[in-house]
């Protein structure tokens, strides 16, 4: 329960303070955050184009690591521009509207994420246990429906989120201590019975992120089981490889949200702009990271990119 002396009504306009405790040194966070915006959009987008072109990469694999492309790209689309006018040009201001709208689809196309990684992991199964019928498992009807479930879970999790703040009449103020509109963050600063909120926030964690990661661990210790009863030790090291750049991308992606989370089991009471820092660490660093760990590790990838240098050189 909060209760607030001096609550005000439903504001027209929420202030984002950026990273409270550091705003002197906006400027300077700013210089990381572009060039993370500027090298996830050339490296995203030079994925998709190669993809696009390459009629050899259009198989299973790769057709998912489009989508992740696509959601890395407009993950950070709808965050890194934001952050850029708050570090940039003080601008602060933000309608409730628009609050909701940020609301909505920054945790969309991160609960989308984790839910490609979570195809991606079974793409890794069927490739490892039933290799002869890798492609006639994973046919473009079923990555196509993967792709529906995907998008349809993102908008039924999160749509509760913009409709349940639309109804808190009372905040303590119009400030939000956070770099964009994160659903908690407007939560903690309205008056009234919060529970079903935090009910709600809990869930929307279990039913996305906990989801997947259970289903991914449990793809990928089938996945051992089944490298060791390869004989070959040269054949288990070929079946690694294949699905090292995956493992890569899981381990980046789910760290921060693992790290918060036991922070919080262990009580550990982080300053509040460590905390914002790491929360931006979810949505900005995978779509930079992604598209270098698959360029870097993936042969198709590898050939093209330098195909593309070499060209560039001449």
């Amino acid at each position: 329960m909060s209760s607030c002396n001096n609550s005000i009504p439903q504001p027209l306009i929420f202030v984002l303070a950026g990273i409270p405790g550091l705003e002197s040194s906006h400027v300077w966070f700013s210089v990381p955050f572009f060039l993370v915006f500027v090298v996830a959009v050339i490296g995203n987008a030079t994925i998709l184009c190669i993809i696009r072109v390459e009629k050899s990469l259009h198989e299973p694999m790769f057709l998912l690591l489009a989508m992740l492309s696509v959601v890395d790209l407009s993950l950070v689309s709808v965050t890194v521009p934001r952050m850029l006018g708050i570090f940039w040009m003080n601008a602060k201001e933000i309608s409730f509207n628009a609050c909701l709208t940020q609301m909505f689809f920054i945790p969309s196309f991160y609960v989308m994420e984790s839910g490609v990684l979570l195809a991606m992991a079974f793409d890794r199964f069927v490739a490892i246990w039933h290799p002869l019928r890798y492609t006639t498992v994973l046919s473009n009807s079923l990555l196509a429906k993967m792709a529906l479930t995907v998008l349809a879970r993102a908008v039924a999790v999160l749509t509760p989120a913009p409709i349940l703040v639309k109804r808190l009449e009372s905040f303590q103020t119009h400030i939000i201590a956070y770099s964009y509109c994160a659903y908690m963050a407007v939560v903690h600063i309205a008056c009234g019975d919060l529970s079903d909120h935090i009910v709600y926030g809990l869930m929307v964690i279990v039913a996305s992120v906990g989801f997947d990661l259970f289903f991914i661990i449990l793809s990928y210790g089938l996945i051992l089981h089944a490298v060791f009863r390869i004989p070959s030790w040269e054949a288990r090291g070929k079946a690694f490889s294949t699905c090292g750049s995956h493992l890569c991308v899981i381990a980046l992606f789910y760290s921060p949200v693992i790290f918060s989370v036991l922070a919080q089991i262990l009580c550990y009471h982080m300053a509040p702009h460590l905390q914002i820092i790491i929360d931006n660490l979810y949505f900005l660093v995978p779509p930079m990271i992604n598209p270098l760990i698959y360029g870097a590790r993936t042969k198709q990838m590898r050939e093209w990119v330098l195909r593309i240098f070499h060209c560039e050189g001449d």
